[in-house]
């Protein structure tokens, strides 16, 4: 029986519909922990209320999922063929296995452990939330912006053209207005100080570069 080859594995994943949502780079860090085991004809690979550590994948061979009745007959789930993965929700609770497997012909599996998954799950998790996190934090530029001009155009009946607004207002109530918490709020308002676009005291903001804060409130949503 010829060994799979590293292509052949790298399908499997592929397609997988969990595995699939990796990236390649990912996919093969997960194939380097991944193991090749053997099973003769007959062998339980597992058993039901076994703990569940690991997800597989048929390379060679046939297997079945069963599990016995009240009654002790014994209801098969399903078949398992090359390139069918079984066992996957393990990777995500370490739960219970569900049912029995029994290698109906000699096979040979595929067996990625959930201690060599969850590394690469939390370093995906944590990056999709940098990514929200960056989205809403440029959303929130665009709504302090706009903020900022609703504010002046009450403060602006008696101002003189191209001279600088000066509002009454702390960054904790425009992070009210705007939706985002100081903290954040303070972090636009320092890199709009820094391009002289506004200047900030305790209470105030005065808008020294109007036609900016314009554009940064026209920015389109990402």
């Amino acid at each position: 029986m010829n060994s799979p080859t590293h292509q052949e594995k790298r399908q499997i994943f592929e397609r997988h519909f969990l595995l699939g949502k990796l990236s390649g780079d990912e996919i093969d860090t997960l194939l380097h922990y991944a193991r090749v085991e053997s099973y003769p004809a007959g062998y339980e690979i597992f058993s039901k209320g076994s703990p569940g550590t690991s997800m597989m994948a048929v390379l060679r061979g046939t297997l079945k999922m069963s599990s016995v009745s009240s009654e002790g007959k014994e209801v098969v789930f399903n078949i398992m063929n090359p390139g069918d993965c079984f066992g996957e929700i393990a990777l995500l609770d370490g739960d219970e296995r569900s049912a029995d497997a029994v290698a109906m012909t000699d096979c040979e599996l595929l067996v990625l452990h959930r201690r060599d998954f969850m590394p690469i799950l939390c370093q995906r998790l944590r990056q999709t939330t940098e990514q929200v996190e960056d989205v809403l934090f440029r959303h929130l530029e665009s709504r302090i912006a706009k903020a900022l001009l609703q504010l002046a155009e009450s403060a602006n009946l008696h101002r003189v053209p191209g001279s600088p607004i000066e509002l009454h207002v702390s960054q904790r109530e425009l992070g009210h207005i705007a939706g985002g918490s100081r903290e954040s709020v303070n972090k636009h308002l320092q890199a709009w100080h820094k391009a002289g676009w506004i200047d900030l005291g305790k209470g105030t903001i005065v808008i020294r570069g109007l036609a900016a804060i314009e554009r940064m409130a026209e920015a389109p949503e990402l």
